[in-house]
């Protein structure tokens, strides 16, 4: 599918704001003329990324969405660390988190980086894993420890999981 095909198939969605997920889509050869092209066409562009590509090549118009990998996930070796300093008010870090250790671990990475200072900070649970005492999810266990801690980040459900079967792909 040709650059411009896709940027015609936006377009006639009516829709003022898009957002580049899935996979990692900066390892995709034409994703950063993709992004460039929806931003010269006035569109809102949001990069869900995984942080293990250069996000300095992305276009400044475009806010960035990173995801930062905690040990849980067993792909924190493949973050670009340096990602962290190119990030600007407008774009969001994101972690998700699978356990305590995890979360643990992504409250030392906000503090060391500053990151609240930076742009907004979002934890979220892995959905349908992680910690269980008995009574509580996850997600209530999170939200707990973001109270206690009173950290200043925003806690956030993978939404489309709630709404959809969680294995139902392209929503």
């Amino acid at each position: 599918m040709s650059l411009e095909t896709v940027v015609d198939q936006v377009k006639r969605y009516g829709c003022s704001l898009v957002e580049v997920t899935g996979g990692e889509p900066l390892a995709q050869p034409a994703a950063f003329e993709l992004i460039t092209r929806l931003c010269e066409e006035r569109f809102e562009v949001l990069i869900e990324t995984s942080g293990a590509i250069d996000i300095t090549p992305v276009d400044a118009r475009a806010s960035i969405i990173l995801d930062v990998k905690c040990p849980g996930s067993e792909m924190q070796d493949r973050m670009r660390w340096d990602n962290l300093h190119h990030l600007r008010q407008k774009d969001q870090v994101k972690f998700v988190i699978g356990d305590r250790r995890d979360y643990e671990w992504a409250v030392d990475v906000v503090t060391q980086y500053r990151l609240t200072e930076t742009c907004p900070v979002l934890f979220s649970p892995v959905f349908g894993t992680g910690e269980h005492d008995g009574r509580d999810s996850l997600l209530r266990s999170l939200a707990e420890w973001l109270l206690q801690d009173r950290l200043p980040v925003r806690l956030q459900v993978q939404l489309h999981k709630f709404i959809w079967d969680p294995d139902t792909r392209g929503v």
